[in-house]
């Protein structure tokens, strides 16, 4: 049986990117129990990739009719796919459940079920989202004072080299990454090269519009940190598009579909020379925690959305600052508790 439940996050302070600023955002939890256990997912919208809290249980209706066995979740996807077009939270909510079942019903992490490993897992960084310059400049000296050794800062406004002066004078010594969210004009972004190795970014993600890859590729051959791709990267299926414009992609669980969409995904960036990062959504722990499954894997982590909320519904993920601890238990590890 596979069921489904709205439910809300909210951050601990409006969190702001170059398109948009917001404090509430709309998910659902599907929920699939096979013989007594319940394996669950997290359908975490994006209305950039064409899904709303709204869209996610009109397509549920749809797709649990096609959904089958859950034992059957390597080919899980296709059947979802073939039933209805796109909608990657909603299929990533389902296939997270499935896997969750599964690896239930034989008392092991979902990991040791797929034959990944178990760490170490890279730091993760903690985001300082766009908001007034003083708010961000306290945001991550409060986040330098708890232990975070790596800043991801949002940019894409007209005082972006001020803030990251601020945040360079109340954060010298962290790792610094920006993010533009496609924001910048290939002008724009070339003047910003020289800025970004004046404070001693480590790297560029996704700064000139999706769908420009000429852009993309004109400034990497300028560029001397690597320049990463996120919301260039919508499926699977895009990765060998992207090897030309840029040196790395961010896997988001909830815009590719689950997390063997993502783990399709990532060997397949590596087939092509691509540096890999896991990201995530504003998602609560458990979202995460299936993205946290293919951490050390990866080259980059940016799974802070927990940290990021005023209260998460999840509990057992382990941070110390922004390491992250795998989960040991069953399943995703984690337990939902509000």
């Amino acid at each position: 049986m596979i069921t489904w439940t709205p439910f809300e996050l909210q951050t601990a302070q409006p969190f702001g990117i170059a398109r948009w600023t917001h404090s509430s955002y709309e998910r659902v939890r599907v929920d699939w129990t096979l013989d007594g256990l319940t394996g669950r997912g997290e359908a975490a919208p994006n209305a950039f990739y064409g899904e709303t809290g709204a869209t996610v249980p009109a397509v549920l209706e749809r797709l649990v009719a096609v959904a089958g066995d859950p034992w059957e979740f390597r080919t899980l996807a296709a059947r979802l796919d073939a039933a209805l077009g796109h909608h990657p939270s909603a299929k990533c909510a389902l296939e997270m459940a499935a896997l969750e079942v599964c690896a239930l019903s034989v008392g092991r992490p979902v990991r040791e079920v797929l034959g990944l490993p178990g760490g170490p897992v890279p730091e993760s960084s903690f985001t300082v989202g766009l908001a007034a310059l003083p708010e961000m400049a306290a945001q991550a000296e409060a986040a330098v004072a708890r232990g975070h050794g790596i800043l991801k800062v949002k940019l894409g406004t007209a005082q972006d080299e001020a803030i990251l002066a601020a945040l360079r004078d109340v954060a010298p010594a962290v790792t610094l990454r920006v993010d533009a969210n496609a924001a910048w004009t290939l002008t724009r972004a070339r003047r910003m090269l020289d800025v970004l190795d004046e404070y001693r970014v480590e790297f560029l993600e996704q700064p000139l519009p999706a769908d420009d890859l000429a852009g993309h590729a004109a400034l990497r051959r300028s560029a001397r940190l690597p320049i990463i791709a996120d919301e260039s990267l919508h499926t699977v299926g895009s990765v060998p598009a992207l090897a030309e414009a840029f040196d790395g992609v961010n896997l988001k669980l909830a815009k590719l579909g689950g997390p063997l969409q993502a783990l399709r995904a990532l060997e397949l960036a590596r087939l092509y020379g691509l540096e890999v990062m896991i990201g995530c959504m504003i998602e609560s722990s458990l979202g995460v925690a299936a993205a946290a499954m293919l951490a050390p894997l990866c080259d980059w982590v940016d799974l802070d959305s927990p940290l990021l909320l005023a209260a998460d519904p999840v509990a057992g993920l382990k941070w110390t600052a922004g390491q992250l601890e795998l989960p040991p238990g069953p399943g995703w590890g984690v337990e939902w508790v509000g």
